[in-house]
């Protein structure tokens, strides 16, 4: 009686809603075997094994709020996370997000080695940037503000550049970003934008030559920067 009784609050504690942890279910030996016996070998440890798997979901992410002045570009990197995997964790369709946000991203050590971020040569081509912010660069049908720029295109590795923004974003790490540079007295920095020709972007660079109307887009291929030229762009200011 005194072992059908203790089978019977094993089993309430292992079911518990409060998923006990497993360290805390401890019992003489010879009261595990016949549990064993009861319920069949390797029923109990897979329970076990289930409840330490739900634990450890639990800590492989952490809920951010966004605060003012953030923007999803920087909190992407200073969690080293894909700007395109946190759109994707969190169902977003553009980089737009707002104070009192909360995003979900990822910690887990596993998740971080295999996606830690690559270093790139000269000749990266399209293909590094995000899918999702590819598949939404259509104008946005709100803006601040909207002017009508001259857009040239540089690159992480242009003479004299040492692939880090003045916004402190590493281009040469994470090529996948789009960014332009700016006249901070114009558009801020850290200001999200959509750049026609371009799509969304942050204002994440300065530039000796980038004054008053004037931006330079960030492409990670030479060639393609070269290609860009010199244009006429309409650009809106987002927020």
């Amino acid at each position: 009686m005194r072992k059908n009784f203790f089978c019977f609050v094993l089993l309430l504690t292992l079911f518990a809603p409060s998923f006990t942890y497993a360290k805390e279910l401890t019992f003489e030996k010879s009261e595990f075997n016949g549990i064993k016996g009861l319920l069949g070998n390797g029923f109990v440890e897979d329970i076990i094994t289930r409840q330490l798997s739900f634990q450890q979901d639990e800590s492989d992410y952490i809920v951010y709020t966004v605060k003012e002045g953030d923007n999803l570009f920087r909190i992407a990197y200073n969690h080293s996370v894909p700007l395109d995997l946190l759109m994707e964790w969190n169902n977003l369709e553009n980089t737009l997000i707002h104070p009192g946000n909360q995003l979900i991203i990822k910690t887990d050590e596993q998740f971080k080695k295999q996606y830690k971020p690559i270093s790139i040569v000269a000749d990266a081509t399209q293909e590094f940037l995000p899918k999702t912010v590819a598949q939404t660069n259509s104008e946005p049908s709100t803006a601040e503000k909207e002017l009508t720029v001259t857009a040239t295109a540089y690159t992480a590795y242009c003479k004299g550049c040492s692939g880090t923004t003045a916004y402190g974003i590493n281009l040469r790490e994470n090529p996948h970003l789009k960014v332009i540079a700016v006249d901070p007295s114009i558009i801020p920095l850290g200001t999200n934008v959509w750049v026609e020709g371009y799509g969304y972007a942050i204002a994440g660079d300065t530039g000796g030559a980038i004054k008053g109307n004037k931006i330079d887009v960030f492409i990670p291929s030479y060639d393609e920067a070269m290609q860009w030229g010199v244009k006429k762009v309409k650009i809106k200011i987002l927020d």
